[in-house]
Order: C-alpha cells, then structure tokens, then sequence
C-alpha cells in the first residue's frame, strides 16, 4: 500500500533506541523527510546512517534533553531550522516512573514534565505552521491504562490521552489529526533489562493471547498509516498495540 508519505517532513522524540528508532525507520522508507532527537547522538548519529545506506534522506540530528527548562522550544526550532516545515510530530520521548504512595513532590513534578508537559508544550510549538499549511499530524505514544501499581508515567500519559482528544477537537478543522498509541509488551531497552526471557515467555503465554510480546515494528506500521494522508478520518483515538494483553473492550 502507498501510504503517500513520500517528500512529508517529521520530526520523531525518544527515535535513538526502541519505538522511536523503529517508527523514525518506518517513515524514512515511506520517503518522509526526517528531524530525530534524543540524548544519544551515537545512537542517532548510527540510525541517521541506517537511513542514509538504505536509500533515503540523512535526517536532521538533534540532540536535547527534555528535561531542561526550554527543551520544547529548542527542538521546534532546531527541527523547523533543519525541515523547513513539521508536518509530522511523533512525540515518544518518555519514560516509566513507578514511585511509593509518598514519593516527594520533586519526582512527580519530574513524571510529569517529561512525560506530560513536553509532549504538550512541543505540539503547541508546532501547530501553528501545521494550521498555516492546513495538514498535520500529531502521534503521541502513550502507555496502558489498567495500572497495576503508583506510576506517575501512567498518571501523566492518561492525561496526554484527554489533552489529546481535546486537541484533536480544536484542529480537526484546519486538516490536522491527534492519536495515541498505547504500547503494550513492545521489546525495549527497558524490557529486556526488567523482565528475563524466561519471565517474558510465561508473562506472554498466560496474558498475551498472541504468545508474544511485540517489535518496535509493530507499532511503528500503525504509526506510519496514522501519519498517512490515507488516516485522514482518524483523530481523537487512543489504539492499542499489545496483542491482546488488555481485558477492557474500548
């Protein structure tokens, strides 16, 4: 299928490792014009590379923290200087944040800057180019929403799940759509670092009812097609990809 991304301009967070890297991919060969940022510009640097070798456009590096005071701006300023023009934002940047029942107030001001705030913040940046070009799209990756203990990433990523379909409200009409994506078991960095293979295997056939837990890839086609002109009728959604994992039925 055509997704007709060819010569669109995105900008991907969090792309050095996992399902940033695997949608920053995605869309390079769909011919979409890159900007990808994290903290480690060898990472980056080694998918830019990737990209490059395998016929498409060298995206734009930027390297940034988001935890700094004015991350948000920098990277819409360093992506627009680079792009020209964001048609694209995937905000994955983020991260778990379990915390006890009297975590300081500092550690949840820091759950929700990262995984709230500047998701926010960078989208607001970038949507007034997309309503002077009259087409956007707006992907946040989000996180699941049956939480089995205190983790502010899922406090703060249930928040991005209404501010986004508040969103997506307020610009459908100037041609600019607004999802979530609800990762599941997806093999990351930090899976593999949490959970032993052994352990996985017995999660996932006792859970998962497709007996595995997911590749950065299957996300990132989802994400792809919602980046697509084709998902044009397609806004305001939270999707899940977990093979399963979740027992509620919407």
């Amino acid at each position: 299928m055509d997704l007709e991304l060819e010569g669109k301009r995105a900008l991907v967070t969090g792309a050095s490792v996992g399902i940033g890297r695997a949608i920053a991919a995605r869309l390079a060969r769909e011919g979409v014009k890159l900007a990808i940022m994290a903290r480690r510009g060898a990472l980056l640097e080694e998918l830019a590379s990737e990209i490059a070798a395998a016929g498409g456009t060298k995206p734009a590096i930027i390297l940034q923290d988001m935890m700094a005071p004015d991350a948000a701006k920098r990277i819409a300023d360093a992506a627009l200087a680079a792009l020209g023009t964001v048609e694209i934002l995937v905000n994955n940047a983020g991260g778990s944040r379990p915390l006890p029942v009297d975590a300081e107030e500092q550690r949840w001001d820091e759950a929700l800057t990262l995984n709230f705030h500047r998701p926010r913040q960078l989208t607001t940046a970038l949507l007034p180019q997309m309503v002077a070009g009259r087409w956007g799209r707006v992907i946040c990756i989000t996180g699941k929403s049956e939480p089995d203990r205190i983790n502010a990433a899922f406090a703060a990523k249930a928040g991005i799940h209404s501010w986004a379909k508040g969103l997506s409200r307020e610009v459908g009409k100037h041609g600019i759509t607004v999802n979530s994506i609800a990762p599941g078991r997806i093999i990351s960095e930090q899976i593999l670092r949490l959970y032993p293979e052994e352990e996985r295997k017995r999660h996932a056939a006792a859970e998962i009812p497709v007996g595995e837990y997911g590749q950065p890839d299957d996300l990132a086609v989802l994400a792809a097609f919602l980046a697509s002109p084709l998902a044009r009728y397609i806004t305001g959604t939270v999707i899940p990809v977990d093979g399963g994992l979740r027992r509620y039925q919407f």
